[in-house]
């Protein structure tokens, strides 16, 4: 997912995105210290992807209060 894609989305979409970003964060967590993780690198990938969602959140909030 990128940033251009994000920014098509609206508020409420991308608060639906990241909560299933941060459930699927928890769940990588989860069989990471059951040692069931096959795929490590997923790990970072959903960190990176939770982060750009709240920072497009952010920026269309600051965007929403200076209209």
């Amino acid at each position: 997912m990128n940033a251009a894609e994000l920014r098509d989305k609206t508020p409420d979409q991308l608060r639906d995105q990241l909560l299933a970003l941060k459930k699927e964060a928890f769940n990588l967590r989860f069989q990471k210290a059951t040692n069931q993780l096959e795929n490590t690198a997923r790990i970072r990938v959903v960190r990176r992807d939770v982060a750009r969602v709240q920072t497009i959140l952010n920026q269309k909030a600051a965007e929403a209060a200076a209209n």
